[in-house]
C-alpha cells in the first residue's frame, strides 16, 4: 500500500476509458496542439501490448500498431493521458498471447488475426440495451416426397 495522499492523487488523474484488450482494433483520438490551434487526430490500429498486463493504474500504457503506406508505425499511449480525447474499440480478435510483438515481422495475410465472436455480444445500443443479433433462419421443412 502506498500513502493515502498519493492514492487520492492517482485516482483523481485516472479517466474513464472503455475496456479493451490486446488484439483489439482501436481508434484513438488524440489532441494535437499546432501553434495556437488545437485539433483532434485519429490513430487507428491494433493494440499489441498493455503495460502492466492489467492495463490499470496511473502509469498504464498501451501500444497501437498500424501499417501506413507499407511501413509499420507504432505509437505508445498513456491510458489516462489528458491528450487522449477518446478510445473507440472497432473490432476484437482472438489472441492467445499478452504481447503481439511477433506481428512486426509478418506481412500481408500472415499478419491477420482471427475475428472474435465476443465483440458482437458486447455491443450495446445508445440506450444501453443489448443488441440482439438475428437468429439463423431454420431450414425449410422438407416437403413430403411423392411416391413414384
Amino acid at each position: 500500500m502506498q500513502n493515502p495522499i498519493l492514492d487520492n492523487i492517482n485516482k483523481a488523474q485516472e479517466k474513464k476509458r472503455p475496456n479493451f484488450r490486446v488484439g483489439d482494433r482501436v481508434n484513438v483520438s488524440v489532441k494535437l496542439k499546432e501553434g495556437e490551434k488545437e485539433r483532434v487526430q485519429a490513430f487507428r490500429g491494433l493494440v499489441i501490448s498493455k503495460t502492466p498486463k492489467s492495463g490499470k493504474g496511473p502509469g498504464a500504457n498501451f501500444t497501437v500498431r498500424k501499417i501506413s503506406e507499407g511501413v509499420g508505425v507504432e505509437r505508445i499511449f498513456p491510458i489516462h493521458s489528458p491528450f487522449i480525447e477518446k478510445i473507440e474499440v472497432e473490432s476484437s480478435s482472438e489472441v492467445r498471447r499478452s504481447r503481439l510483438y511477433f506481428l512486426r515481422e509478418l506481412k500481408g495475410k500472415k499478419a491477420r488475426l482471427k475475428e472474435a465472436t465476443r465483440f458482437g455480444e458486447e455491443m450495446v445500443t445508445e440506450d444501453n440495451a443489448p443488441v440482439v443479433t438475428p437468429e439463423v433462419a431454420a431450414a425449410p421443412e422438407a416437403a413430403p416426397k411423392a411416391d413414384k
